[in-house]
């Protein structure tokens, strides 16, 4: 077995890795002092003349050379890592997957006054306030850190340390599971996983004082993924309770609310008691939006199915339901207390599916995320097809963290779209105006939502080129991935004019007049000036000319 070792720098990683592997007669690898080594340049030096990029790259060709992880159950090798290590997903991928970790946490003062003492010169904290700056690396490496096997807190003495982590090594047995991160935010505990979405449920649960398991899901997502989950959290010892919504749209419906909340009130239960949301993303809008009014509110347990629910609709507390008028007209906002992601369930997933759920994806990278730009432009379509090799290699599982995160971080600073600003919520609705207005013409059920935003994203990417937002090379490049997932290729059978009628119900209306979200250089800006020629012609892009065709 590996022992991979994390932590803020001044944690103790070296001096503990070595007493623990002296106690093992186990290898010690210190991954800071192998880059040294190979690259014959100490930390510092790297840093100063080549930038922090050039060391991070670095760093992954360190922790790769690892190699696969050692099944044995007794410790043959300590992993001290770098404190920034296991910010790169593909880094956790590897560490943290068949692997014991262990987080070595202490406060920013000790931390700080060890590092004045320090022989080592650390590169992120030097020439700057230690414990400002340790703090603020805290704050944004906790969901990484907290994603370890074992978390070893407060000030001890080394033997302490080592102490306390032998004995968790004794009791702790290896579940085959991983989870890759873990934060608890203001708008609910959000938690990535490998295969350990039972573990990460109960353990909502738990905290939640809950004391029995109500599960609300669908047949094709229950059969998939929740009638095992249910079926070990059951085995562990939880009453369960399953109620089950018909599938898509379908579950949308008022009606359909009416009839779960009374099965509900049959069951009676009480305002603590959570849902589980076991499902895509039209699930969880009508659980969503069960939970938000059932009782005025009872706890929500996200476990989102599908691609598009994992990255884009189980995050933000958003719930609806859909009038024959338009889509998610009648809703609340409800933030769950967990979102449990695990990226192994979307395997199974049909093609199609996988496919429309990059359409949001691409959307996201067009909000300003280079990193998940080049990933989707080099591995996206092998994403899209489910090659066994985009999971194997942590590729869908960190366009899943950095897709959901970038969710989490602006629904965290607009939580109810009470900004206009291209930085608030608003931003997440690219591509949804006219996307939302030909889904509607479609019925809610010719197009897959992330289908019909590819399209919409389409049309703002043309309606901003012709306003000068958009410059031509954006235009070109978001055109080229979308062509590239082979989204949004096809002209749409619906008529014009009701694709219009639809976009008139748009929820982004303010003052009669609907507020764009356009893409620029960088990231993207809101517009309420677009002319209607514009918007018409755009819209007509999108459809097979002439069309005629109303549904």
């Amino acid at each position: 077995m590996d022992l991979i070792l994390v932590g803020l720098p001044g944690s103790g990683k070296s001096v503990v890795g070595k007493r623990l592997a002296h106690r093992h007669a186990a290898e010690f690898i210190d991954l800071d002092e192998r880059i040294e080594r190979e690259d014959d340049r100490s930390i510092p030096t790297i840093f100063e003349e080549d930038g922090e990029a050039a060391f991070r790259a670095l760093e992954r060709r360190a922790v790769a050379a690892l190699g696969p992880a050692d099944p044995a159950a007794e410790v043959r090798r300590v992993v001290a890592t770098g404190g920034g290590a296991v910010v790169d997903p593909r880094n956790r991928w590897l560490l943290y997957r068949g692997r014991m970790t262990v987080w070595l946490d202490s406060r920013p003062e000790v931390l700080a006054q060890r590092l004045r003492r320090s022989p080592h010169v650390r590169p992120l904290v030097t020439g700057r306030d230690p414990i400002g700056t340790i703090r603020d690396l805290g704050q944004r490496r906790e969901r990484f850190y907290a994603a370890a096997d074992l978390r070893v807190t407060g000030v001890q003495e080394i033997s302490q340390v080592v102490e306390f982590v032998e004995r968790r090594l004794a009791e702790t047995t290896g579940s085959g599971t991983a989870t890759l991160l873990r934060a608890d935010t203001p708008i609910g505990r959000v938690v990535l996983t490998d295969g350990g979405a039972a573990a990460a449920v109960e353990a909502a649960l738990r905290q939640l004082g809950a004391r029995r398991l109500i599960a609300v899901s669908e047949p094709g997502a229950f059969g998939a993924v929740g009638s095992a989950m249910v079926g070990e959290l059951g085995a562990a010892g939880w009453d369960v309770e399953t109620l089950m919504l018909p599938e898509g749209e379908a579950a949308k419906r008022l009606a359909v609310i009416e009839t779960t909340a009374s099965r509900l009130a049959q069951l009676r239960v009480e305002r603590d008691e959570p849902i589980v949301a076991i499902g895509g993303g039209a699930l969880g809008d009508a659980a969503g939006f069960l939970a938000a009014t059932y009782l005025r509110g009872i706890p929500l347990i996200h476990v989102p199915t599908t691609l598009v629910a994992q990255i884009d609709s189980s995050i933000g507390g958003k719930t609806a339901v859909d009038l024959p008028e338009g889509k998610n007209l009648v809703g609340a906002f409800h933030q769950p207390a967990a979102i449990v992601i695990d990226a192994s369930v979307t395997r199974s997933l049909p093609e199609r599916q996988r496919r429309a759920a990059l359409g949001e994806a691409v959307k996201m990278a067009a909000l300003g995320d280079e990193r998940l730009f080049e990933l989707l432009e080099r591995d996206g379509a092998a994403i899209a097809r489910g090659e066994a090799a985009a999971y194997d290699r942590g590729v869908v599982a960190e366009l899943v963290e950095r897709s959901a995160w970038a969710k989490v971080e602006v629904v965290v600073a607009d939580e109810k779209e009470r900004t206009s600003s291209s930085t608030g919520r608003i931003s997440l609705n690219l591509g949804h105006s006219l996307g939302h207005a030909v889904e509607a013409a479609a019925g809610f059920g010719g197009l897959l939502h992330g289908e019909a935003v590819a399209y919409g994203l389409r049309a703002a990417v043309r309606i901003g080129v012709a306003m000068d937002v958009t410059p031509p090379e954006r235009a070109e490049r978001i055109g080229a991935l979308l062509d590239a997932l082979e989204l949004a290729r096809d002209p749409l059978p619906y008529a014009l004019d009701t694709v219009l009628d639809h976009l008139q119900a748009d929820k982004k209306h303010t003052h009669g007049q609907l507020r764009w979200v356009l893409p620029n250089a960088a990231g993207v800006e809101i517009h309420a000036d677009v002319p209607e020629a514009l918007v018409r012609e755009a819209a007509a892009s999108l459809l097979v000319a002439g069309s005629e065709v109303s549904r």
